[in-house]
């Protein structure tokens, strides 16, 4: 995690860090896509649905960070397929404003059980990708499940070109 820390005149102490995730989905029978997301609650007690992220360690890389949290926060192994871009956004805690950027990833479940998640998380679920768009909570990452969206739309790609 990197920190940055500081006091400008009256302005709160602030501080970056930087985290990964993914937007981890499956192919149906029906041939639609589905995707994992999970809910955990907010510092005011509201049930957030959002996409698993979580911080990148020191000498880690953001793509083996962001298979780490998904197997931690969703139960679920999976495998990188694309690379989605980086969200960044700013909150607060504990009196102190924080920068965050979150680099995401479209990954492809390969294993495991969303029963499995962990206890950051208070339920882990497989939505169709058009209502986790809906779902999600934060703008920002239902942006991230635009982009999901589009990349699996989108036809397959070949070697040739």
């Amino acid at each position: 995690m990197s920190s940055r820390f500081s006091g400008r005149g009256d302005r709160p102490p602030s501080r970056s860090e930087f985290s990964a995730g993914g937007v981890v989905y499956r192919r149906t029978n029906r041939g639609r896509h589905e995707v994992a997301l999970a809910a955990r609650r907010t510092r005011r007690g509201d049930l957030a649905w959002g996409l698993p992220k979580g911080l990148v360690e020191p000498g880690e890389r953001p793509e083996d960070a962001a298979v780490r949290e998904v197997r931690e926060e969703t139960g679920l192994d999976a495998e990188i397929r694309d690379d989605l871009g980086e969200i960044s956004y700013w909150y607060v805690w504990d009196g102190v404003r924080v920068r965050k950027r979150v680099a995401f990833y479209l990954m492809e479940a390969v294993g495991g059980d969303i029963s499995q998640h962990d206890h950051e998380m208070e339920e882990v679920r497989w939505l169709p990708l058009l209502r986790a768009r809906r779902s999600a909570t934060y703008p920002s990452e239902r942006g991230v499940l635009e982009r999901a969206a589009q990349v699996l739309a989108a036809p397959a790609r070949t070697a040739d070109g």
